[in-house]
């Protein structure tokens, strides 16, 4: 049997992800590891485009039929028993019931998400009925029950309208209601306040928040934003490229990062209290193709510290503090480390 961290409800490891197309093949996630420890929240930040949402699709399982997946993601059970989704079939019934039961995800543009051609209360009560065996009526008055828990106002009459009769505050806040339908142990939330306002983002962010805590659930939350993950997770992951290249307790990595992208990403944050004149540093360069490996470092172009050393095999993951690991050519055993500058 598989083994993981006793405190570990899901284990991702060297995660492997490509799309075979027309065009060529898209090497879209190339050996991400990560864990997510019970109870807690971790954050996988990114760029677009860095394989942080298809990583997040390959632990539900719902990739496309043109992806090819490898590694392993082992899921613990509510018996204790060890489970790698890799080796499920997508359509499956252990798949579908660890997707419909056990992991839950709230999607990142509920409007693509939610039926346009069915009421509220018809999408979340199929999963109720089907996972909880409750009767139509019950599976109403949980519905209702779950509309007022996330702050839906009125939500007897709400239970009946469409999605386009919502707002897409309230929109969000159904999508979030529907994960919460099944009693799900793992949340997973891609960028939840996509093309909300600020004020919206704020209150659906404190609501994921509120709702881990009183079901005491496991969160992976995909976000762009740093200041999101400041408040919102444990632990973070930085990718790039379709690699993990930096990871660790929020507060180490934000107040020490190692990784020069890291770093890049700290010093392109626009400061409240800036100097008059002080211009946002943005990282130079652009991303590379992910339609071919790279031979050396991903980041290698674009970073200011490179080296010949980085244009020679990826770098290795390297312990850089207790639960702070790096993927960088300048920190790998015998080569030394570099001055580095708090971000």
């Amino acid at each position: 049997m598989k083994k993981m961290a006793p405190d570990s409800i899901l284990d991702v490891r060297d995660l492997t992800v490509k799309f075979f197309l027309d065009e060529g093949t898209v090497h879209a996630v190339n050996g991400v590891s990560f864990s997510v420890p019970a109870g807690r929240s971790v954050g996988i930040v990114g760029e677009s485009g860095c394989g942080k949402t298809v990583s997040a699709y390959s632990i539900t399982r719902l990739l496309p039929k043109t992806a090819r997946i490898s590694g392993e993601i082992l899921f613990r059970e509510r018996g204790g028993d060890i489970t790698n989704i890799t080796e499920l079939e997508p359509d499956g019934g252990d798949m579908r019931r660890i997707r419909g039961k056990e992991i839950s995800m709230i999607f990142q543009e509920p409007m693509s998400s939610l039926s346009p051609v069915h009421k509220i209360s018809n999408q979340l009560s199929e999963a109720i009925i089907q996972f909880q065996g409750l009767t139509k009526r019950q599976a109403r008055a949980r519905v209702i029950e779950l509309l007022q828990l996330v702050g839906i106002p009125q939500a007897e009459r709400r239970v009946d309208d469409y999605p386009f009769q919502l707002s897409g505050g309230m929109r969000q806040r159904a999508m979030i209601a529907m994960a919460l339908a099944r009693n799900p142990r793992v949340l997973i939330a891609d960028e939840p306040t996509t093309a909300l306002d600020v004020t919206l983002q704020a209150q659906v962010l404190n609501l994921i928040r509120d709702m881990q805590d009183e079901f005491k659930l496991s969160l992976i939350l995909i976000t762009h934003d740093l200041g999101v993950v400041a408040h919102m997770v444990d632990y973070v992951s930085i990718m790039y490229l379709g690699m993990v290249v930096e990871s660790g307790p929020v507060i180490e990595i934000f107040d020490n990062p190692k990784h020069p992208y890291t770093r890049g990403l700290m010093h392109s944050i626009p400061k409240l209290r800036g100097r008059r004149g002080e211009r946002v540093e943005p990282i130079p360069g652009f991303v590379p193709s992910a339609y071919a490996l790279q031979e050396g470092c991903p980041f290698c172009e674009r970073c200011p510290m490179r080296e010949e050393r980085c244009t020679k095999g990826i770098p290795q993951r390297v312990q850089v503090g207790s639960e702070h690991y790096v993927c960088c050519h300048v920190y790998q055993p015998g080569e030394g480390e570099p001055d580095v500058v708090n971000a």
